[in-house]
């Protein structure tokens, strides 16, 4: 490959992912507009710099910041090409709902990571598999993140949860799997659980599934 053909992909590539800005997510950034995934993947990363020394203490491993902070910055690019689904909704929908998901960001990821020029493109591909598959501590911890912060976001803006017709259980159902990978984060979990039901904004009376 050509050194201007090779700048060429990476330039297609860079703006490409430019446009993660304009897809939003379902829940607000602000209370008057919603997120976009390009402000969910930065506030990721923040968040796992932020509770990294943390996560090792918690844990006693040596994490892989940069590692991480990279799986922040990849993991919903694919979601350009596929929407963001709401959590939500695919938790509803079950297997066959999950699968239909995974199949489509996968033929993705294959599609615009895995065609780029190497080394970038098998790495890439091989991150955001990483990240999907939670194959190793760094991946599941940023996974618990990605889990724990729309909750946050739906707490901090006052969304609420009344527009996914959830209670407190359901709440908690979608977050433990994830969150009980760390300490840390179930703690932030129900710290924002518990602010939630005190502000009216979270139900703890079962709602009809």
């Amino acid at each position: 490959m050509g050194n201007e053909t090779r700048l060429r992909e990476l330039f297609d590539f860079i703006s490409h992912t430019a446009r993660l800005r304009e897809v939003e997510r379902h829940n607000n950034a602000t209370p008057r507009r919603r997120e976009s995934v390009a402000e969910h993947s930065w506030h990721l990363a923040m968040v796992c710099w932020v509770l990294h020394t943390e996560f090792e203490r918690e844990s006693g491993l040596d994490l892989d910041l940069g590692r991480m902070l990279k799986l922040c910055l990849l993991h919903d690019v694919v979601e350009i090409d596929t929407g963001d689904p709401s959590a939500w909704q695919t938790s509803r929908g079950g297997e066959e709902a999950r699968a239909r998901k995974a199949r489509a960001e996968e033929a993705v990821a294959r599609d615009r990571l895995g065609t780029l020029p190497a080394p970038l493109g098998p790495q890439l591909l091989a991150l955001w598999r990483e990240y999907e598959e939670g194959a190793t501590p760094e991946a599941r911890l940023v996974r618990g993140v990605d889990r724990l912060n729309p909750a946050l976001m739906r707490l901090l803006t006052g969304q609420g949860w009344a527009d996914v017709d959830a209670d407190a259980a359901a709440l908690d159902r979608l977050q433990l799997p994830r969150v009980s990978v760390s300490p840390t984060l179930t703690a932030l979990y129900e710290e924002v659980r518990q602010a939630a039901v005190a502000r009216g904004l979270l139900s703890t009376v079962r709602r009809t599934m």
